[in-house]
């Protein structure tokens, strides 16, 4: 059925009959109904592989279905292209942000405008006027002029968002909006969704069923690319939203301490690093991580997280302090040094730090080991050892993948978690510094991840976990340290510090 001109107004409704969805060898969508209304916040839950992202993009014209309908306001409607779904209304902001890093907030905003009539120029002062009115009318606080490589990721969800928005969103989809905030700041944006859901209908896809809950009147939960409920929120608690998600009973995995404390391993002293823009965002900064221990680290992001982890990376200078590995002073060593001395890393940024998209399965699970004895001989790739090992480490991680031979980009973002996962913790690291690793994944990838972390602890390495999570830490941490303008507020022992006492110092409030 062709495009037809879109109505005027907002959606009232948008409705999904019988949806399907094949890719070569994978039904990823069967047949799946759903309908979301203005005034209402729809939910849509299930693990990672499930057909969210799938469904979704159907909606935003991604893809094209191979069966079913999509309605709005009761006219079948057909998106050939992303411009169809846009001038229909639908704004989606996925969990992947789709921005420009070089280019400006109002320049993201205006190459989605589409192109200017011929023979006058781009108006960027009225692009910017449009971007503070949008986001000061939803509370959306963004900087027009700020280049976004040079934004956290949490600021990059909010630009996203403005974005959509300014490009004439009736309708939002909103692909893990909370993966980056704080608890305080979920709250906040919550509380602007229930308002915006009396303009314009919302599906709202996460893994945080608490929020769900929360936030959601209804939802839609897939499984294998299904629909196994569609219900009332209110009436299902979140250990049945959980069982219904992945098919069985969910427990998360706790650190249940015990042991002697034992040397650092990892040692930081008064380190000092700038951030992109030139000021410091590390300002003399001390910590150490013990062997056999998990030292979370909590802070609001943006407070220096991310050019902490760079440095002991060695992906940033550091402007003065020093790093140890054990006994050996990494200061200003090459990542190559670094890696090679027994540090692992998980990147807050795992499409573009933590893996190589275009790349197979294979050739990620190798990247630092390529040049090794077991996986080459002189130029030559051990094709046999290197598919061999892949196939053990899937079995191992559960990494869902059709194929070990698939590019690493085309899996969902917790098998490329786990992915990243593998290659480090296969490795046997001394130290391994892990951002947000369960940013955007479901419960149950959760829960695997954070069994995985607690054997590593348990084998003796020592584990920086850097997360907005404060269940997170506080069920998996030995100690947390609190982070605030590049500076250690206080280390507590996880035992003893509360939600409360932790939002607080990531506040800023110490006392």
């Amino acid at each position: 059925m062709p495009t037809s001109a879109p109505p005027p107004g907002p959606i009232d409704e948008l409705t999904l009959d019988r949806v399907t969805k094949r890719f070569p060898g994978v039904l990823a969508c069967n047949r799946v109904s759903l309908t979301v209304r203005r005034g209402e916040v729809h939910a849509l839950v299930g693990e990672n592989g499930a057909g969210k992202s799938t469904l979704m993009n159907l909606l935003a014209g991604l893809y094209q279905p191979d069966g079913g309908r999509i309605l709005i306001d009761g006219h079948p409607v057909r998106f050939r292209t992303p411009a169809d779904a846009c001038a229909h209304g639908i704004g989606m902001v996925h969990q992947d942000f789709m921005l420009v890093p070089t280019m400006t907030v109002a320049e993201n905003v205006a190459l989605g405008l589409g192109p200017r009539r011929s023979g006058r120029r781009l108006d960027l002062a009225r692009v910017r006027r449009l971007v503070e009115g949008v986001a000061g009318h939803h509370g959306l606080g963004v900087d027009p002029e700020a280049p976004v490589w040079q934004l956290s990721v949490g600021e990059q969800q909010r630009v996203e968002l403005v974005k959509v928005l300014c490009l004439g969103a009736r309708m939002l989809i909103l692909d893990e909006p909370t993966s980056a905030l704080t608890p305080q700041q979920t709250d906040d944006l919550l509380e602007r969704l229930t308002r915006m859901s009396a303009e314009l209908p919302i599906v709202f896809i996460s893994h945080k069923l608490a929020e769900v809950k929360a936030l959601s009147r209804r939802v839609t939960i897939l499984r294998q690319g299904a629909v196994v409920f569609a219900g009332d929120t209110g009436h299902t608690s979140t250990e049945e939203l959980a069982a219904l998600m992945t098919g069985h009973a969910v427990h998360q995995p706790r650190n249940e301490g015990g042991g002697a404390p034992r040397p650092a391993v990892l040692t930081m002293r008064r380190l000092v690093v700038r951030a992109d823009r030139g000021h410091l965002a590390v300002d003399g900064l001390s910590l150490e991580v013990r062997a056999g221990e998990i030292l979370g680290l909590a802070g609001v992001s943006g407070n220096g997280q991310r050019e902490l982890a760079d440095a002991l990376a060695g992906l940033r200078r550091t402007e003065a302090g020093a790093v140890l590995l054990g006994n050996e002073n990494l200061t200003g060593a090459s990542p190559d040094r670094i890696i090679a001395r027994g540090m692992g890393y998980v990147p807050e940024d795992r499409r573009q730090e933590g893996i190589v998209p275009t790349f197979s399965v294979e050739e990620n699970l190798i990247l630092k080991d390529v040049a090794s004895p077991r996986f080459s001989a002189g130029p030559f790739l051990r094709l046999r050892a290197i598919h061999r090992n892949a196939e053990a480490l899937r079995d191992r991680f559960d990494i869902r993948c059709a194929s070990t031979a698939a590019w690493a980009g085309a899996l969902s973002g917790g098998n490329v978690q786990k992915v990243i996962l593998a290659r480090e913790l296969a490795r046997a690291p001394r130290a391994l510094v892990a951002i947000y690793p369960t940013r955007g994944v479901d419960m149950g990838a959760a829960e695997f991840i954070h069994g995985q972390l607690l054997a590593l602890r348990a084998a003796g390495a020592g584990i920086l976990l850097v997360s907005e999570e404060l269940e997170e830490l506080l069920n998996l941490s030995d100690r947390i340290a609190v982070i605030y303008r590049g500076r250690i507020l206080r280390v507590l022992p996880a035992a003893e510090a509360t939600r409360g006492q932790l939002g607080r110092l990531m506040a800023g409030v110490d006392g």
